[in-house]
């Protein structure tokens, strides 16, 4: 009964997604791509481009990331780049409605491609990342903006992809009247960048933290994950936390929400793993009623069971000599 489900249930993804391409084709037709980015403030000198808690999309783009910059005495630094050229230029835009001091660095999180495919925009100033982060775009970018290319089309066009130039790694930085912690983790992805202004309290935390949308897993390792949320989690002088994908917090809610769905996915894939399940029974699993008000629910498990249960079940399973 499962395998005929799966294949109702691939078949009705496939006509969701034409009915996406055609909607999309509509909207190309009535006027150029624009993201439309405004910048909100979030705090004192500090703005975020909100993005959606979608997938990629043909319809938004690939805009599902909340970049940000913090306007300095010294000039502006920008956190993530986006997803294309196009939004790169648009954030580099709307960075000039707000304020006419120059740019004076990047800094790219991780190797997902709406962190650091905008980054054409930027290849004047000085782009920063951790040594993992650089080569993991120099080792996987290409092929990167290439599914990039295939997900969201147009909005692509003319985006090549821009090796950070700049390796960083844990220290605190000083631009102008604001000091930047660097922290690098790992666990999201094999290097994550997050930043904590020290001047404001404000925590971008660079790919590790969701906020009311499913967290993604393509390049996860769950248990060094949980170790970042807990050197997150430790820091006493957070007033606001920015996490890449979801709502923007006051407080570190999500730092726990974040933990909770990653033991649970972990936990769950394990155990089915144990029992004897395959893959696709392990795709329709039910889920807990306490993660339902997260954005993308369904579809996001489905992807992380793809992703994590070859290495669970590796794991798991007793090996014959």
């Amino acid at each position: 009964m499962i395998r005929p489900l799966l294949r109702r249930l691939a078949l009705a993804a496939s006509l969701a997604a034409v009915s996406t391409v055609a909607l999309s084709t509509v909207a190309v037709a009535a006027g150029p791509l624009s993201y439309d980015l405004t910048p909100t403030r979030v705090g004192p000198d500090t703005y975020v481009f909100v993005g959606s808690t979608e997938h990629f999309t043909r319809a938004n783009g690939g805009n599902i990331l909340n970049a940000g910059f913090i306007v300095t005495s010294d000039g502006v630094i920008v956190i993530q780049t986006g997803p294309s050229r196009r939004y790169g230029e648009e954030m580099r835009a709307a960075i000039r409605r707000v304020t006419d001091k120059p740019i004076r660095k990047v800094f790219i999180s991780n190797l997902h491609p709406d962190y650091f495919l905008g980054a054409q925009a930027f290849a004047d100033v000085p782009i920063a990342a951790l040594p993992g982060t650089i080569a993991g775009i120099q080792e996987e970018g290409h092929g990167i903006a290439d599914n990039m290319y295939r997900l969201v089309g147009d909005w692509m066009r003319g985006t090549e992809v821009v090796i950070p130039t700049e390796p960083v790694f844990g220290s605190t930085v000083v631009f102008g009247d604001h000091r930047l912690r660097l922290i690098p983790l790992n666990g999201h992805t094999a290097a994550d960048l997050a930043l904590l202004d020290e001047t404001t309290g404000i925590l971008f935390t660079g790919g590790v933290v969701f906020c009311d949308r499913t967290p993604t897993t393509p390049h996860a390792d769950v248990a060094a994950w949980l170790k970042e949320l807990d050197a997150l989690d430790a820091l006493d002088d957070v007033r606001l936390v920015v996490p890449n994908h979801g709502h923007i917090r006051p407080d570190k809610a999500c730092v726990g929400q974040t933990r909770d769905w990653l033991i649970w996915l972990d936990g769950t894939l394990r155990a089915a793993v144990e029992a004897g399940l395959d893959m696709t029974d392990a795709l329709e699993l039910p889920i807990p009623d306490r993660f339902a008000g997260l954005d993308v629910l369904r579809a996001e498990y489905r992807r992380s069971v793809a992703h994590l249960w070859p290495k669970i079940e590796r794991e798991s399973l007793p090996r014959v000599h």
